[in-house]
């Protein structure tokens, strides 16, 4: 490890990048995301700080993160946790004010989102100066495992409609694992007003619209190992409403 940090330190970029993980009722993933992370990290050599945002999880998500800061570090593991549920743009919000890093992921905590693809995002953004880099299970190598037919039809046809009417210059509106500029992602937190799973797609909307320049990664998405979906009905009729939302506004 220590190997891999000489070799970062030898490239002068001095950047930091700060992992931001909004949690709520992920006590079993929470460990395993960390310990990847941490593995990746390290291996790669690149500065980098995890914040955990937990959402007053019933099933004792914090009291796990109190463990691993005890393990990795109170510099690695950051905790910021809220009394309840406030929505994921609040959660990013929250997490940047503590972040220190110059560069900001976000990605899932369930473990749909692997690690090991933080070089390949990293390696990206310095390859064409990117503003965002966004992951991809529509282009390349990309893909989804472990989702039923259904699931696999709703995320494509949301994909699908969603590329028809907003025209966004990217491939997958609706992950949620990217990279961006600390900078960036500030500006456009400010500008979006979407909730739920809209709100992924309105972050790149708005990244179009103010001429950010967007660097894709294929990745592989898999089904959260650990605990339930939270897709349902409710959050389709969401996307929905929020599609055309975004249409009429954009």
């Amino acid at each position: 490890m220590a190997t891999s940090r000489q070799a970062a330190g030898s490239r002068g970029d001095g950047d930091k990048y700060s992992v931001l993980l909004p949690t709520f009722n992920e006590r079993e993933n929470l460990p395993l995301i960390v310990w990847l992370l941490v593995k990746f990290f390290g291996e790669s050599g690149y500065d980098y700080e995890i914040i955990v945002i937990d959402d007053g999880s019933p099933d004792g998500t914090l009291q796990v993160a109190e463990q691993l800061q005890g393990i990795y570090g109170e510099d690695k593991i950051l905790l910021r946790p809220r009394a309840k549920k406030l929505g994921l743009g609040t959660a990013y919000i929250h997490g940047i004010k503590h972040a220190t890093g110059n560069y900001i992921f976000i990605m899932d905590a369930d473990l749909s989102h692997h690690p090991k693809f933080i070089p390949e995002f990293i390696e990206k953004q310095k390859e064409g100066d990117y503003d965002l880099v966004s992951g991809t299970r529509y282009q390349g190598d990309g893909g989804v495992y472990g989702w039923d037919l259904r699931r696999k039809l709703i995320s494509r046809g949301a994909n699908f409609v969603s590329q028809v009417l907003l025209r966004p210059g990217a491939s997958d509106l609706t992950g949620s694992f990217r990279l961006y500029k600390r900078a960036v992602l500030e500006g456009l937190i400010e500008c979006c007003v979407s909730k739920g799973y809209v709100f992924q797609m309105e972050m790149i909307v708005r990244a179009r619209q103010l001429h950010y320049s967007i660097g894709e990664v294929p990745i592989s998405f898999v089904d959260r190992v650990y605990g339930e979906s939270k897709l349902g009905g409710n959050e389709i009729v969401s996307f929905l409403k929020g599609l055309l939302t975004l249409f009429a506004t954009t």
